[in-house]
């Protein structure tokens, strides 16, 4: 089969299509062969090796991707064979097939095509997992998502809309504004604008909400608009740029890194929170109960995925420079030739 192995770190140029043999699912495991593959920017972070979550190389990249189950191992019902599914995990998923524990393999949602299924399992969860297992947002709650034009962004903008929150969305140019603002958002506005945060302030008010996927002073601003008793979720550091050879690039992510006084946080009576999903892999239950209050609501207000730019799985590397580039909106995808039956 055609898969990415990750064999060193570097530039996009580093990954590369490789014929490998088939897994075969164990006792408990499902086979799925993929028609999409999804890029999040973790994967980037890892090509660079710049990712603690990511398993010792050489190992194949993806943590998402949707397609139909084709062989299933001991102790699975054999009737999934043929099921429609999407698929999230640790790695794996830059391959036309992946092997996956049963309940990583989630039946698809009927009314999402499969680039929507592919597009959805990491940054709906870690968007939902942010606002409303963590934050606890409420309808009337005021919010700013960062980086509100990307994957996760783009699913928090519609999540926190359709939970009836007021909405601000922050991007990185202009181009993105419009989009944010279509997903749901009161106001849209670039935080690369010397004023972006002094009008925020003036729009809002101060906010009770903040999903902060950037660091850096889009952290530390947002940070700065919380009323008391608001909560700020740090879901990523889309702003890393670290660099082994530049160690002033090391200095620059030191000071970047989201962080926050105790002190500081009881006068202002404001709180920070952190997730990362793959941590929760090893708690089936836990993530299963929350998929199926995410899914529940999602049908409900009738939000689909964004789904951006989709590449043909041998463009990886080009796929890769493209979602590092900062010009994507919403999610990257990788297609196979071919997709299911």
């Amino acid at each position: 089969m055609k898969a990415v192995l990750l064999r060193a770190t570097g530039r996009p140029n580093v990954l590369g299509v490789s014929e490998l043999p088939e897994p075969v699912p164990g006792a408990g495991e499902v086979r799925v062969r993929l028609a999409y593959a999804s890029i999040n920017y973790a994967e980037i972070l890892s090509r660079k090796g710049l990712y603690a979550w990511a398993p010792q190389r050489p190992y194949i990249l993806g943590m998402e991707g949707a397609g139909v189950i084709d062989e299933v191992g001991d102790g699975v019902d054999p009737t999934r064979v043929g099921s429609e599914v999407m698929v999230g995990t640790q790695y794996g998923c830059y391959a036309e097939k992946v092997v996956v524990p049963v309940e990583r393999a989630i039946p698809a949602i009927e009314s999402f095509t499969m680039e929507e299924n592919a597009a959805f399992p990491v940054n709906y969860m870690t968007a939902w997992v942010a606002l409303a297992e963590l934050a606890r947002v409420e309808k009337g709650d005021k919010l700013i998502v960062t980086a509100a034009a990307g994957g996760v962004g783009t699913a928090a903008v519609q999540l926190a809309a359709g939970l009836g929150c007021e909405v601000y969305g922050l991007v990185g140019s202009r181009e993105k504004l419009d989009l944010v603002r279509s997903l749901g958002a009161r106001e849209a506005l670039s935080y690369r604008d010397s004023d972006c945060f002094e009008r925020l302030r003036a729009l809002s008010g101060g906010v009770d909400v903040v999903l902060e996927t950037v660091g850096g002073s889009v952290f530390r601003e947002s940070q700065s608009l919380l009323n008391p008793f608001g909560r700020i979720v740090v879901a990523g550091f889309a702003g890393l740029d670290l660099k082994r050879w530049n160690p002033l690039s090391w200095w620059r992510t030191w000071r970047d890194l989201p962080r926050a006084k105790v002190g500081d946080l009881a006068e202002a009576s404001t709180g920070v929170m952190a997730t990362h999903l793959g941590y929760l892999l090893d708690e089936p239950a836990r993530l299963q109960a929350i998929f199926e209050r995410l899914r529940a609501f999602v049908a409900e207000v009738g939000i689909k995925p964004v789904v951006g730019k989709i590449f043909p799985f041998e463009d990886v590397a080009e796929a890769h420079a493209f979602v590092e580039s900062r010009a994507s909106v919403g999610k990257v995808l990788l297609r196979h030739g071919r997709g299911p039956d």
